[in-house]
């Protein structure tokens, strides 16, 4: 079962918040699969950078979609 901001839970756990329960980050129910929850600093880091791209291309198309907008 998937997430269901309806029913308020994640494969049949109740959720509270982002995690399943005060302290418990995350879901470990999907596919059998473990998420990692502490990463290495380069690790981190490369999220970071990672997630500074994604949002400066992001910035990039609501620049233009507004330029298109203006005329």
């Amino acid at each position: 079962m998937f997430f269901s901001p309806e029913k308020g839970h994640c494969c049949g756990h109740q959720v509270y918040g982002h995690g399943h329960a005060p302290g418990h980050r995350g879901c470990h129910c999907h596919g059998g699969q473990f998420h990692r929850h502490f990463y290495s600093r380069e690790e981190r880091l490369d999220r970071l950078e990672n997630y500074l791209k994604q949002l400066q291309a992001e910035v990039k198309a609501v620049e233009e979609k507004i330029k298109e907008l203006k005329g």
